[in-house]
């Protein structure tokens, strides 16, 4: 019976936030890309929160952006509330964050990608990798590891293609897997129990067992979302308003700022009670949650309201945030309270939370159940040590949120595109970037729960400043050939104007005059009692560049991008120092590659725990062994005692 078979050079799975960066970064790279969706109608979804950004994950889709990606471009066109998060703490932990009209959003990005060159498009459910044995290669050696038995030296494999359920065969030289929630997904609330992905989209039930087949560990996780509320059940007299930001910031730097300030649709915050924990606890042997009806483990930092009641029995209240949907809809979003709990429950206490007494449930909260994969079995690439040539990206990987996804799909289609130029893989370590502390606890750290990124995950997170990502990361882009030349050129006179001005604030004197003792005194700073530079006035708390402008009367016409980098690098010169010192110490072990096929066991005195995990992660190098679990400082002293030995011989 005759088939269709279709030949390209990369073929990514999914059409979320993970596939759609995949696709894009292969396709602009110049490789024939073929993006497989279960529906064309469901191409970057948001099928959760309505918006992009927040605490540290705005870090990340600024980093994107400055890679390449079209994340950051597509929030810049469809929001309609924008605002910087954490204004009064230090500028390391500021985030950006926006509401987007979820429809325009999934529009917009359509538009790009069937507009985007060597990108191809198909609705159609991948049921089936296909791989052939490398000969004479093998795999990494496995032990028993948590119960599961994977002993000995696997044949390594090569992908060739993959298949359709509906038998059409598509060669191909890589695979990105971005299944996000998809795989044997099932939608649960009470006893209802659909298998369905989210928003009753068709789930992806084949391709699991294909993976099982090649040897790829599996994880079953959850995730949730809350109930969608009628606008206008909603008494909003009694919820604190939110309004965006007066100014906004675009998210990605090749966004004229000017473009994009407009007038804003207000969110607003509401808060449970003691009233709605009591409906919560006297029905909890209802929730699938704590029933056992629920196999999946859930994400800890985005818990469900029944978990909150349960984890912090002693809060008294808890945030809700009630956000529309879009320009589009009446639909609400109701942040905070994403629930498992039966239909009847829900409306129940739905209903004593100040404003939503008299609420119209559209969508019921649900909890979702998903296969992913165990990350420790991929490279720092996103690509499978096991099977050459199938990289991951995303919620497949055992991540949770929209902006994770992107930038792992984002770095495993430019890695895929890579292994077919020939070229080494773009790998982003903890001290360039949080995509590098992101994908580095992915690949190295046991993670059985979803995994979210956060500041605190971030050792050097004042260096990584939202803010710096072009600086640190647009030349990147350009050697990869995602970011102009054009694009590329500003960020290196950005950095010769930054070092320019502050060296001239640096020897730029200012007496102790009476125009100068009067601001200061405006100001509320000390007094000077000699001449000092404007440079040292600046690193006062109270003061900072823009205030000085009157009193520096040679200063230059300088874009506010520059001004505020002037302004950052001498306030915290003293921190910023002592970080880079860390790094470049971090950067030695990081330099130290271990070879690839090293056999921990012939290791002497290397703990027992020790050599399982090594055998077990295949680190590459010996930073990333130090964030094994389970290998000691002692530990990583003998493997560089070992490592040395080996090299003299």
């Amino acid at each position: 019976m005759p088939v269709v078979e279709e030949t390209y050079d990369i073929v990514v799975v999914g059409a979320g936030h993970a596939g759609c960066e995949a696709a894009l970064a292969a396709a602009r790279l110049g490789f024939e890309t073929i993006m497989f969706t279960v529906s064309v109608d469901s191409i970057a979804l948001m099928p959760c929160n309505p918006n992009v950004g927040g605490s540290s994950k705005g870090h990340l889709v600024r980093e994107l952006d400055a890679l390449g990606g079209e994340m950051g471009k597509n929030i810049d066109k469809t929001f309609i509330q924008s605002k910087m998060l954490n204004e009064s703490k230090g500028p390391a932990v500021h985030s950006l964050r926006a509401q987007a009209d979820k429809q325009e959003y999934t529009r917009s990005m359509r538009r790009v990608l069937e507009n985007t060159d060597h990108l191809t498009i198909r609705q159609a459910e991948v049921a089936e990798i296909l791989t052939e044995e490398i000969p004479g290669e093998y795999g990494t050696f496995q032990e028993e590891h948590e119960g599961h038995q994977e002993s000995g030296y696997p044949v390594k494999k090569r992908i060739v293609g993959v298949k359709t359920y509906s038998g059409a065969v598509y060669k191909c030289r890589a695979v990105v897997l971005a299944t996000g929630v998809y795989l044997r997904a099932r939608c649960i609330y009470g006893n209802v129990s659909n298998p369905t992905g989210p928003n009753g989209l068709q789930a992806a039930n084949h391709l699991t067992d294909s993976l099982k087949a090649n040897g790829i560990e599996m994880y079953r996780f959850k995730t949730g979302t809350p109930a969608r509320a009628d606008k206008r059940s909603i008494d909003f007299s009694k919820m604190e308003e939110q309004f965006g930001d007066k100014r906004v910031v675009p998210f990605s730097f090749s966004t004229d700022p000017e473009s994009i300030q407009k007038e804003q649709i207000s969110c607003w915050l509401t808060y449970t009670n003691e009233k709605t924990h009591e409906i919560i606890r006297n029905n909890l042997e209802r929730s699938p949650l704590f029933s056992g009806a629920i196999e999946g483990t859930g994400p800890r930092y985005c818990p469900s309201i029944e978990d909150k009641v349960v984890k912090f029995p002693d809060k008294e209240r808890h945030q809700v945030f009630v956000e529309p949907e879009g320009l589009y809809t009446n639909e609400m979003y109701l942040g905070g309270m994403s629930s498992s709990l039966p239909e009847d429950v829900q409306y129940a206490m739905y209903r004593t939370v100040p404003g939503l007494e008299n609420i119209k449930i559209v969508r019921n909260a649900y909890a979702i159940e998903y296969d992913c994969i165990n990350p420790r079995q991929l490279k720092a690439s996103l690509e499978f040590k096991n099977i050459d040539g199938l990289f991951s990206g995303g919620q497949f990987n055992g991540s949770s949120g929209y902006e994770e996804a992107a930038v792992q799909g984002f770095m495993a289609g430019v890695n895929a595109a890579r292994k077919l130029q020939e070229k080494s893989a773009v790998v982003l370590d903890r001290s360039q970037a949080y995509i590098g502390v992101l994908i580095d606890d992915l690949v190295t750290k046991e993670n059985h729960e979803p995994y979210r990124m956060m500041t605190s995950r971030a050792e050097y997170r004042l260096l990584l400043r939202q803010d710096n990502a072009d600086l640190r990361l647009r030349g990147i882009g350009h050697e990869i050939g995602l970011v102009s030349d054009e694009q590329y050129e500003y960020v290196l006179w950005k950095e010769k104007a930054i070092e320019a001005e502050i060296a001239r604030l640096e020897k730029t004197n200012i007496g102790a005059n009476e125009k100068v003792q009067a601001f200061l005194e405006a100001h509320g700073s000390t007094a000077l009692k000699s001449g000092s530079t404007l440079a040292e006035l600046i690193k006062r708390p109270e003061l900072n560049y823009g205030m000085l402008a009157e009193l520096d009367e040679k200063r230059p016409e300088l874009p506010a991008d520059v001004r505020e980098q002037v302004d950052i690098n001498l306030k915290y010169d003293g921190y910023i120092r002592r970080q880079k010192q860390q790094v470049a110490q971090f950067k030695k072990l990081e330099g130290r590659k271990i070879p690839a096929d090293l056999d921990y066991t012939t290791v002497n005195s290397l703990r027992r725990e020790a050599v399982q995990k090594l055998n077990l992660y295949k680190p590459e190098n010996i930073g990333q062994a130090s964030r094994i679990s389970g290998v000691s400082p002692a530990d990583i002293s003998v493997l560089m005692v070992h490592l040395e030995q080996m090299g003299r011989k």
